[in-house]
């Protein structure tokens, strides 16, 4: 059976050390580090991540300054907001909580948000500095499982990696710093042809399309190390109770891998990890911390 990479206790010790830095910069600089997380409208998912990413900041001594809204608010309002958030010394990190209501711009709201206040990594300054393999704020998922291979001193220099799926949250930036890592990324997606083929050569098989348990066992390479990206509720057949599976078929890919990943417990503590990080690296780059 492969052996599981256990995002759970590195998200814990990653935060026991942030805690104690804190503690000791809070005395120093007058302030701990601070994260605005936005949200707008109810969505039920997005409202327990945001109390997840809340009870995290707590946890570790960073100010959570984050704000609700309705449903039906202007994007005006949020602009203001964000550009308020800008310009406030408290702040380090800024946070859109995605996805928002449909009259709402995505991309045009993320745009605003300062480069180095920007926690999540999804501005289009701190994309072209991962592009140039320079200094700068990562996407959270994707960082948090390079963080998770280095932890496990998984070989990535010369690897094949496949990653699935190619969004700009995930997918894309994922290939970018694989890439950067000296791996051979394959962008796999709904338009590749032989996708069971170009899984099966991948060394590192990260997976991130949102569709529950499509990755089997027979599609992996034997010792491969596999990240499952994907968080689906799925309700049993039998007792019709909701439990949470990842786009790997964990029961049938766990005895062909070497490394993999559960859901949950794996990624998904990374991401929130490596959001706190974010907002530090800004709080020590505006201290002028090394």
């Amino acid at each position: 059976m492969a052996q599981i990479l256990d995002g759970k206790a590195l998200a814990l010790s990653i935060q026991a050390e942030l805690t104690t830095r804190i503690q000791a910069w809070q005395i120093e600089y007058g302030r701990p580090p601070g994260l605005a997380v936005l949200m707008v409208g109810d969505n039920p998912a997005s409202a327990a991540y945001v109390r997840n990413k809340a009870r995290a900041c707590e946890q570790v001594g960073i100010a959570a300054l984050g704000q609700i809204f309705p449903a039906e608010t202007e994007p005006a309002q949020l602009a203001q907001t964000i550009a308020d958030l800008n310009h406030d010394s408290r702040v380090d990190g800024i946070l859109l909580q995605l996805p928002l209501p449909q009259h709402l711009d995505a991309i045009a709201l993320l745009e605003q948000i300062a480069p180095d206040k920007d926690a999540d990594g999804l501005h289009p300054v701190n994309l072209g500095r991962l592009l140039r393999d320079e200094p700068g704020l990562r996407s959270c998922t994707p960082a948090g499982v390079m963080q998770l291979l280095k932890a496990n001193n998984i070989p990535l220099e010369g690897k094949t990696a496949a990653v699935l799926g190619r969004s700009v949250l995930v997918g894309k930036p994922m290939a970018m710093m694989l890439l950067n890592a000296n791996a051979t990324p394959i962008m796999v997606h709904s338009r590749s042809k032989n996708l069971s083929e170009l899984t099966r050569s991948a060394d590192i098989l990260v997976v991130a399309v949102g569709i529950p348990e499509l990755v089997k066992g027979d599609q992996v390479k034997p010792g491969a190390a596999v990240v499952d990206v994907g968080i689906n509720r799925i309700a049993d057949p039998v007792t019709g109770l909701e439990r949470l599976v990842g786009d790997v078929d964990f029961e049938s890919v766990s005895p062909v891998a070497r490394w993999i990943t559960p859901v949950p417990g794996g990624v998904g503590p990374m991401t929130v990890a490596t959001l706190l990080h974010n907002t530090v690296l800004s709080y020590r780059k505006r201290f002028k911390i090394d």
